[in-house]
């Protein structure tokens, strides 16, 4: 623990101001933004890199600080430090803020001012916990916004569309976190995403989109039943393909995990509650409730042979395997009524009619409430080799994770671009992670899942070609 002499050099955020000579601060990193770059006016052709973090030293008392300078610079700067380290500012400008233009993007603050961190004149260095103060760490705990303002998950369900583009404060429990999963836009940018599901005692089951590496960061450390949420300024959309409101976590969103307040303190009793009676059917980011680790399949079979292997097997002891083959089936340019579906939030079961919800028998056996959906691509694809075609499924996260394509991105892409997408993949070899089991629902008394579909390295099928051969 540092001592009191190691603070008096420091300046109070509350007492800062723009006339203020060289001064240092000392705080708790309370949100950070992504960095991004941006045209430089002055020197035509180059860009000015940019990130921005919110810094706290006491309860009521935090600032916006943005760093600006060379890429080089600010990449090495925003990854030295994460959401919950201590830092020293040194000789930041003091600007006076414009409410109206500082807010709008970024968290909303105490302070009149806001701090300018630039590469050639600031420096901002980590300070190492062994060397923090208690009082800076017990900050971590307290939400930057009053505790009593914050809606429930039963409340925004309640208000429904009213809400729309509202940003607001959450109070929730964690009950799954999905993986990050990378895209490319139709215009060759990259991106990420990952989504949360969220609950507390009004609503089993409600989402949580990230789609910065911070906040992904950042959900990858919170252990679903154990932790609850205040989720400051984040934004509330109603999604009409899931037919529900969502939660979007934006450049304003502030995360105070497991916050000192006393309802927080009585939702993880409930959570955890409902983590000891299995009140909860587990999650999974694939639809069908397959947890199994690609990396754990090794067998490489022809189509013919995982065929006939799987219809051999017992339905409860489904056949994992990878084939080397073409697609030459899949119904991507299909009418989005044929490709996308509404599913139960709670058992995953195809929803059909909104109105009624899940039908599924042993889901409304747990609880006769209706239970709020979630959309999810679902495409047919066949699946071809020497030896013959599967009719397989590909859904969920392995197909976002194929095309490369979240849901909602699907619904923004041209018939031009699906059927450039639908080549990509066409007649291409591609190295299949299959999961095939009997189905009697099936008209060929098989039912196969794809868990992955990525173009296969020639060498690698070539070798494996040699093998399978027949």
């Amino acid at each position: 623990m540092a001592s009191s002499t190691f603070r008096q050099d420091f300046v109070n955020i509350s007492d800062l101001h723009p006339n203020l000579s060289r001064p240092s601060i000392i705080g708790i990193v309370i949100g950070k933004t992504d960095v991004k770059g941006f045209p430089d006016r002055k020197n035509i052709g180059l860009e000015r890199y940019t990130f921005s973090f919110t810094v706290r030293d006491s309860p009521s008392a935090f600032i916006n600080a943005s760093c600006w300078g060379r890429e080089e610079y600010i990449k090495s700067l925003s990854e030295s430090f994460r959401i919950g380290d201590c830092v020293i500012i040194e000789n930041p400008l003091v600007q006076t803020k414009d409410v109206e233009k500082e807010e709008k993007f970024n968290p909303s603050t105490p302070s009149y001012y806001k701090l300018l961190i630039s590469e050639v004149h600031s420096l901002v260095k980590i300070c190492s916990r062994d060397y923090t103060e208690s009082s800076l760490l017990s900050l971590l705990p307290i939400p930057p916004k009053d505790p009593n303002d914050y809606y429930s998950l039963g409340d925004i369900v309640a208000n429904g569309q009213s809400l729309n583009g509202k940003i607001i404060n959450i109070l929730a429990a964690v009950r799954w976190v999905g993986e990050m999963k990378t895209f490319t836009t139709s215009d060759k940018r990259k991106g990420q995403r990952c989504e949360v599901k969220l609950f507390d005692d009004t609503v089993d089951s409600f989402a949580m989109i990230c789609w910065d590496n911070e906040s992904i960061q950042l959900a990858q450390t919170w252990i679903p039943r154990e932790t609850v949420l205040f989720a400051s300024e984040i934004r509330i959309n109603y999604d009409s393909f899931r037919n529900s409101m969502v939660a979007t976590v934006v450049s304003k969103t502030i995360f105070t995990t497991n916050p000192d307040m006393p309802e927080a303190y009585a939702l993880l009793r409930y959570a955890r509650d409902c983590a000891e009676n299995g009140a909860f059917v587990e999650e999974n980011e694939d639809v069908f409730g397959d947890s199994i680790k690609l990396e754990t399949i090794k067998d490489v079979y022809t189509v013919v042979q995982i065929r006939d292997i799987a219809l051999q097997s017992d339905k409860n002891n489904p056949v994992y395997g990878i084939v080397f083959a073409y697609v030459s089936k899949l119904n991507i340019d299909s009418t989005i009524e044929k490709i996308v579906r509404n599913r139960c939030s709670q058992c995953h079961y195809p929803v059909s009619d909104l109105s009624k919800g899940c039908t599924y028998t042993f889901c409304n056996e747990t609880s006769a409430d209706l239970k709020s959906v979630f959309t999810t691509l679902d495409l047919q694809v066949d699946v071809s080799d020497h030896t013959g075609t599967l009719s397989a499924n590909l859904s969920g996260s392995a197909a976002e994770d194929t095309l490369s394509c979240t849901v909602d991105g699907f619904f923004n892409l041209t018939e031009d671009q699906k059927t450039s997408l639908k080549w990509n993949f066409l007649l291409e070899r591609c190295k299949i992670y299959l999961k095939a089991s009997t189905g009697s629902n099936s008209k060929t008394g098989l039912r196969v899942n794809i868990l992955s579909c990525k173009p296969a390295d020639p060498n690698e099928a070539v070798k494996h070609a040699k093998v399978t051969m027949v």
